[in-house]
């Protein structure tokens, strides 16, 4: 009985440190690889680089780090763009 007490009460603490360890991570400009500053300047259209995020997603089986930048162009429209470590534009998302 104390066992399954217990294993019962370390399930939501296992749940959130697996949960905190693939969190999106916000990062300065100046600490995103030089390819991924470049294909998000070129895709970005202009418009102003609010904020970028460092993620672990799963794409085709494997877990990969990405870079996704949220941009606001001058006519309010967004644009997500989403970018692989090596500097390869894997989404672009215009709103």
């Amino acid at each position: 009985m104390k066992r399954n007490m217990l294993a019962a009460a370390a399930i939501p603490i296992v749940i959130f440190f697996a949960k905190s360890a693939f969190a999106d991570k916000k990062i300065p400009w100046a600490d995103v690889p030089p390819a991924v500053q470049k294909t998000i300047t070129e895709n970005a259209e202009g418009g102003k680089i609010e904020e970028i995020e460092k993620e672990t997603e799963k794409i085709g089986g494997k877990r990969i780090s990405l870079y996704e930048a949220d941009v606001r162009k001058a006519d309010g429209s967004k644009i997500e763009i989403k970018v692989g470590e090596d500097g390869k534009l894997l989404e672009l998302d215009r709103d």
